[in-house]
């Protein structure tokens, strides 16, 4: 008989990768979620209905399966939940978040009110690297203290992943979104702050959810980031899409931060964020299946078959709009009128 998996946040974009990855790993796969997102059409496994606040129900919910997947638990009360499913399942995976590290100032990203603020770290980033230590009811360190907690948990086999910046099918904030439509609005030209050679780790959700069969398959109490190996700079993410889609425009450098929206990418940040997936590869033998060429390719292949099926960009990017206004990204005359002006 195969084992049972079960997906708590199921049809998020983790979620997803990880019931197609664990289903081809053997294993029977149920998706449990709040039932606020619609579920793809495509989608071929069996749905239960969960309140995960509600401890009663997670605890019915939780029963009978030999692996559980938390891919949205970061309060101490789902710490708790999870902790007593030590004596009832074979393997536990929860997603956390890069967010949790510390910077060499003791700054961490929740507590910046600009990108230049963003703390510096000490790269690459290891697991070992300190984390958020306080008390602040924000959400890396919120992550930070349920991180702890799990660990503290005798007995309990915890594999913790720590992604970061993640894109793929299903995202509800694609960011190579940024170059991608330029491409589709034919623009010539695009301008990246600190002459993009920002860097800031991505994360592929089929990455992702490699490396939870990887741990699933192989039960223990462990940290392990999360993060596609290239580490690309914002002008190198930027030549991936604009080859992949043929696309021909001229990169232009900016010196220094971004001015206002121009030249504020969403990987901008004036001190690397690259993580290390040594520890991956030594202690659970994790191959990534897809380079970030190869996983933006499949991030643009679910996105244009939106598009084509009449979806708009930002009805599927709600977050971008709410955050940055429909333009924030594109200021396409701003951008005009600095070229010209140069």
């Amino acid at each position: 008989m195969n084992k049972r998996a079960l997906i708590v946040g199921g049809t998020g974009q983790i979620g997803l990768a990880s019931a197609d990855a664990l289903s081809t790993a053997g294993f029977e796969v149920v998706v449990a979620h709040r039932g606020a997102r619609d579920l793809p059409v495509d989608f071929d496994f069996e749905v239960r209905l969960l309140d995960r606040d509600d401890d009663d129900a997670f605890r019915k919910a939780t029963s009978g399966f030999d692996l559980v997947v938390d891919t949205v638990a970061y309060t101490p009360a789902h710490s708790s939940q999870l902790a007593e499913l030590k004596d009832r399942v074979e393997s536990l995976i929860v997603i956390s978040t890069g967010s949790v590290y510390l910077g060499k100032d003791r700054k961490y990203f929740d507590l910046c009110k600009s990108v230049d603020e963003y703390p510096e770290f000490q790269v690459p980033i290891r697991e070992s690297n300190p984390t958020i230590d306080d008390k602040a009811q924000t959400y890396g360190a919120l992550k930070s203290e349920m991180e702890r907690r799990l660990l503290a948990e005798p007995g309990l086999h915890v594999s913790i992943l720590r992604p970061s910046a993640v894109h793929g099918p299903y995202s509800p904030k694609l960011r190579e979104f940024y170059f991608i439509k330029r491409v589709l609005d034919g623009r010539p030209h695009v301008l990246l702050s600190r002459m993009g050679a920002s860097r800031f780790s991505t994360s592929s959700t089929s990455n992702i959810a490699a490396l939870a069969v990887a741990c699933a398959l192989r039960p223990g109490s462990r940290v392990l980031n999360a993060v596609d190996e290239e580490g690309y700079s914002t002008r190198q993410i930027a030549e991936v899409v604009f080859k992949i889609m043929g696309h021909e425009a001229e990169i232009i450098g900016m010196d220094g931060a971004p001015i206002g929206n121009l030249g504020a990418t969403p990987w901008d940040t004036p001190h690397p964020f690259v993580c290390d997936m040594s520890l991956a590869h030594e202690s659970v033998g994790y191959i990534a299946p897809l380079t970030y060429e190869e996983s933006v390719a499949k991030d643009l292949d679910w996105l244009m078959r939106e598009l084509s099926n009449g979806r708009i960009w930002q009805e599927m990017f709600p977050s971008v709009v709410s955050r940055y206004g429909e333009d924030g990204w594109f200021p396409y005359q701003e951008e005009d009128l600095w070229v010209a002006s140069k």
